[in-house]
């Protein structure tokens, strides 16, 4: 009999606000974050839109944003989600054995570091010497490491174990846009199996920066649709012309059932379901048949001892790009067989924009506000259904459902996949077996 691990607080920082309120207010009223970007001045570029946290700050969350100057933007929206999660489960008496309570976290790689570097290599060209001693020079003179230490994808992870006293796992999984997933799923392991009694889990990310936008255009994965923010995302729609980029972060409290009932936590719901799998086909392109996302899927759904009939909701990755819907479409049929006609999918992303690393874990805080509100948020902008996406894509208009068992699903550069499963908590359930025989 393995440990059940279970959801008792969530905190999230996006650009519709954060959870609870104005981010789900925002989603089922099919309100729309994208908006020309004003984190840096894009007037240049050839993608002037992004989905931004506004009018927020770690005052917010009573701290002092001074304190955490040098920090990026992604460490901040990862504090900040930490703090309303551990609010909204009670874990801020810190009652708690430090060396069960771990870190598990989903941030990548950011940019916003960059531009001092670039004043070095453009001071170097004035020089003569070879060209990596040209730059050499003014980077190391530019070269502040305690500074530099902020700026890598595991700080976030070491600060919220130093606010929270938290001495056990702490781990940050990079796997481009699975990487809050992977970072949630692993930790409900490690709970599982008696490794934690607590994790601290999500990620955060940001990359609305110019290197950021170049990079993704260059790939053709952005929408140019800078004349119709609100329009811009809109997957399964044959007019997607790509995803607009996101930010912010989601932190959910995971902890062993039998240690939130001693402490008289509230249980929002179960994490009953992780599965994750590799394309093992090419690095930016995902495979055609979607095979690593039907193999993360099933694992998921075995995990959770769950025939795909069982499952009311799909909160899809669904990204808006031509590519990815289709193959998505595809997978799901697969996975789901003729369920897959009648089960609602929709995609968040339409509204919240892409968060990269972090999207995972803010999806599947929807999931979770999903089952406890009995409401799926719609898929906007989905006016003219692409031929090849033909499933119940909740147009437009949110959906009242009452949902027992939730599937989130991730996709990632490189061929990452990974899927989460999440049901309403059965006081009745003892172990998976009585999980299997009530769906």
């Amino acid at each position: 009999m393995r440990r059940r691990t279970v959801i008792t607080g969530i905190g999230c920082i996006t650009p519709l606000g954060t959870w609870p309120g104005p981010m789900w207010e925002g989603l089922t009223s099919g309100r729309c974050g994208v908006a020309p970007i004003t984190v840096f001045d894009a007037a240049q570029f050839p993608v002037r839109i992004a989905a931004e946290v506004k009018n927020w700050s770690l005052a917010d969350v009573g701290l002092a944003p001074e304190s955490f100057k040098n920090a990026p933007r992604q460490t901040t929206f990862a504090i900040g989600a930490a703090i309303l999660a551990a609010q909204s489960a009670g874990l801020s008496d810190r009652r708690l054995n430090p060396r069960r309570f771990g870190i598990s976290l989903g941030c990548g790689e950011t940019f916003e570091d960059f531009p001092r570097f670039i004043h070095a290599i453009d001071s170097a060209s004035t020089e003569t010497t070879p060209s990596h001693s040209r730059f050499a020079g003014p980077a190391l003179r530019l070269f502040d490491p305690d500074a530099e230490r902020e700026y890598e994808p595991y700080t976030a992870a070491a600060r919220l174990s130093a606010m929270f006293g938290a001495e056990g796992p702490n781990r940050n999984y990079i796997a481009a846009c699975v990487s809050a997933a992977q970072a949630i799923g692993e930790a409900g392991r490690l709970i599982r199996r008696g490794a934690a009694d607590v994790m601290l889990a999500g990620g955060s990310h940001s990359t609305i920066h110019p290197f950021g936008v170049t990079g993704f255009h260059r790939l053709s994965a952005l929408s140019t649709r800078n004349d119709d923010p609100v329009g811009a995302v809109r997957p399964f729609d044959r007019d997607r012309d790509g995803f607009v980029i996101g930010e912010g972060g989601a932190i959910l409290v995971l902890e062993d059932l039998d240690h939130a009932r001693r402490r008289g936590a509230p249980i929002l719901a179960e994490l009953t379901g992780y599965g994750s799998a590799q394309d093992a086909y090419r690095i930016t392109d995902t495979h055609p048949e979607g095979r690593g996302t039907v193999a993360a899927a099933r694992r998921a759904l075995s995990d959770a001892a769950l025939a795909p009939e069982a499952v009311d909701y799909v909160n899809a990755h669904g990204t808006g790009t031509p590519l990815n819907d289709v193959v998505e479409t595809r997978a799901l049929k697969q996975v789901f067989g003729a369920h897959a006609a009648r089960v609602p999918i929709s995609s968040t992303k339409s509204m919240l924009g892409h968060a990269t690393t972090a999207c995972g874990a803010i999806e599947l805080a929807v999931c979770v506000l999903a089952l406890t509100n009995g409401v799926i948020p719609p898929t906007i902008n989905l006016e003219n259904p692409d031929s090849e996406c033909d499933l119940d894509y909740v147009p437009r208009f949110a959906r009242e459902v009452d949902c027992r068992h939730v599937m989130s699903t991730s996709i990632g550069f490189g061929g990452q996949n990974a899927a989460l499963v999440v049901s309403r908590f059965d006081e009745r359930a003892r172990d998976v077996e009585v999980v299997r025989r009530a769906a």
